[in-house]
This record gives structure tokens, C-alpha cells and sequence, in this order.
């Protein structure tokens, strides 16, 4: 069980720890078309408590980092580190990312649960005036990140998620996912 010293984590309880898997499919786009890349990788959410603004909004929050590494070679080739945040008075989940191509991400949301199964769901895009994207110039002169949408579900020891990047890149509008399922690793690993 994973200590919360009486934190009401919400929906993101349920992912603290550290979890692997190695069943990640990366479908990237490249100059001719895109690329298919099988990965492993370890997400570690920790628990941090609940941090409070302007005196009326609580917040609880994980902090993650996720390395995920090619299956031929075991190259890093992603490394994201963020927050998780559960705001209970809006029933409302946040989510902050960071990779170091200098793009930044604060998606928000809401979750669903249907039975032992919880449902996550969040987005951002250049548009929102809440949930948005920030990158380089570099970024937004070559790869553009234009959307950002990811669904995570947590059932019995296993999470699975599906992300979608819809990118400007190339002279094209590209959809980059990941997705992958993890196993909870045994409490004694963490």
C-alpha cells in the first residue's frame, strides 16, 4: 500500500509507486513518413502532499519521471519528468510534463472509475487559454507541438495510457503516439 499520510490523492492514488513495461509501441514521424519504435520504460510517481495557492486552492500532488529506452538497443531516447495534481474541490486532475526538447505541457482534466478501474483522461493544445503548450522557438519553427492528449486507465496492478502529440513537423500535420501497458512493481523495489 502506498503511503499517503491522510493526503486525499483522489484518482491519482492509485499511481504511486514504480511501475515497468515492455510492450511500448512509439509511432514517430520522420522526414519520409514515420518510424514504429518497440520501448521498455519505468514510471516512478511519487507522493509529495498538498501544496496550496493563494490561500484557497489545494492541490495534491505526485511528482513522476518516466525513461523509456529502445527495445534493440536500450538507448534512452525520452525522459519526462512533471507532476500529477488532484484538485479535490473541482474534482479536477492536472497534469505538468517537461522533456528536454524545451516543450512544456500543462494538460487538465477529469477521471472516470467503472468498477476496480480508474480512467484518466487529459488534454492541452496551443489554442486553450487554460491548457496549454509552451516550446522554443526553435520548437515552434520545426516541430510544433499543436495538441496533447493523454488517457490512462489503472485496474489491479496494471496501467495502461495512450498519448497522442499532434505535431507540425516536415510540412505536415503528424499524430505521435505512445502507448504501453506496466506492472506495478512488488512494494520492497520502490
Amino acid at each position: 500500500m502506498s503511503e499517503t499520510n491522510g493526503v486525499d490523492y483522489g484518482p491519482l492514488v492509485h499511481l504511486i509507486g514504480v511501475w515497468q513495461g515492455d510492450k511500448g509501441v512509439d509511432v514517430a514521424p520522420t522526414p519520409d513518413g514515420e518510424s514504429n519504435i518497440a520501448y521498455h520504460e519505468t514510471i516512478r510517481y511519487q507522493a509529495i502532499g498538498d501544496v496550496t495557492n493563494a490561500g484557497v486552492q489545494t492541490l495534491s500532488v505526485l511528482h513522476y519521471r518516466q525513461i523509456v529506452q529502445r527495445k534493440e538497443d536500450g538507448e534512452v531516447f525520452h525522459d519526462e519528468t512533471g507532476y500529477w495534481m488532484w484538485d479535490a474541490g473541482n474534482q479536477q486532475v492536472i497534469h505538468s510534463l517537461t522533456i528536454p526538447r524545451a516543450v512544456c505541457v500543462l494538460a487538465g482534466g477529469d477521471y472516470s472509475r467503472e468498477g476496480e478501474s480508474i480512467t484518466i483522461n487529459v488534454a492541452a493544445s496551443v489554442d486553450d487559454p487554460h491548457w496549454n503548450i509552451l516550446q522554443s522557438p526553435f520548437m515552434n519553427d520545426n516541430a510544433r507541438t499543436i495538441e496533447f492528449r493523454q488517457s490512462l486507465s489503472v485496474s489491479q496492478g496494471r496501467l495502461s495510457f495512450k498519448e497522442t502529440t499532434v505535431l507540425d513537423i516536415y510540412g505536415k500535420r503528424f499524430d505521435h503516439t505512445d502507448e504501453n501497458e506496466l506492472i506495478k512493481c512488488p512494494d520492497d523495489q520502490n
